[in-house]
């Protein structure tokens, strides 16, 4: 029956919170298929610093918990890929 699942729509990757934070963060994101996904953290210079989650997720509302007590103050970006596709935001850790 149309409309009956609980399923979301698109695929998206939601802003951190909190943020700015301090050591620790939740980024939520919501994939429309089962799939295997990486969700990566990157500093402004395109050096990977953290792999938040890799592999294979159900499809759903997700929400993947980032300690960053190793990294130095600064701003972010956090990647999601995966079934095609990518999206990245920003985040702010202030120590």
């Amino acid at each position: 029956e149309p409309g009956s699942t609980d399923l979301p729509a698109s695929f998206s990757l939601g802003q951190n919170y909190p943020n700015p934070f301090n050591p620790t963060t939740n980024i939520p994101f919501t994939l429309t298929d089962p799939g295997n996904i990486t969700l990566a953290v990157y500093d402004l210079l395109g050096r990977r610093v953290a792999v938040v989650q890799n592999g294979q997720l159900p499809a759903g509302s997700h929400t993947a918990q980032f300690d960053a007590r190793h990294l130095s103050s600064g701003i972010y970006l956090y990647r999601i890929e995966g079934a095609g596709f990518t999206e990245t935001r920003k985040m702010m850790l202030v120590k």
